[in-house]
């Protein structure tokens, strides 16, 4: 990528950029691999050629521009999770009872809101869609696998 080693990212994150899911998470049915979006191709804004869309988790594990897919037996070194563990875990799930270390995730306001100004509103568990992907974390500690 032209000029990566300047501005916001030359603070200190590794190239190329890397994340990771495991394999039940990759093949749920709501993580897609995005070619289109409103019904054309893929603009390079919004990731083209390819995009990986997981709709329960934080924006970092929806990456653009996919260049590789790896299968491995161990868990990858995703490049946020390398860079500052304590503040963002491998797992990436929604979890408003876990604040982050600099802020409260417990509201949050919507995108599309008519006002900035209109009030937030309770953050979801895996960001509304623990029905449909609770069963992938039973029995893990989201506290500690964030």
């Amino acid at each position: 990528m032209p000029g990566q080693r300047s501005g916001f990212f030359s603070g200190g994150l590794e190239w190329p950029y890397r994340e990771g899911l495991r394999i039940d998470e990759a093949m749920h049915p709501l993580s897609i691999f995005a070619v289109g979006v409103y019904g054309e191709v893929l603009p390079n804004q919004n990731g083209a050629p390819l995009r990986l869309i997981v709709p329960w988790k934080y924006g970092f594990k929806s990456i653009k521009s996919i260049v590789k897919v790896s299968f491995t037996e161990q868990e990858p070194v995703a490049t946020w999770n390398q860079t500052n563990p304590r503040e963002y875990g491998f797992y990436s799930n929604v979890n408003p009872d876990v604040d982050h270390p600099r802020w409260s995730q417990k509201r949050e306001r919507r995108i599309g809101a008519e006002s900035w100004f209109e009030p937030k509103q309770k953050t979801l568990m895996l960001n509304g869609y623990a029905e449909e992907v609770g069963q992938l974390y039973a029995g893990m500690d989201l506290s500690k696998y964030f």
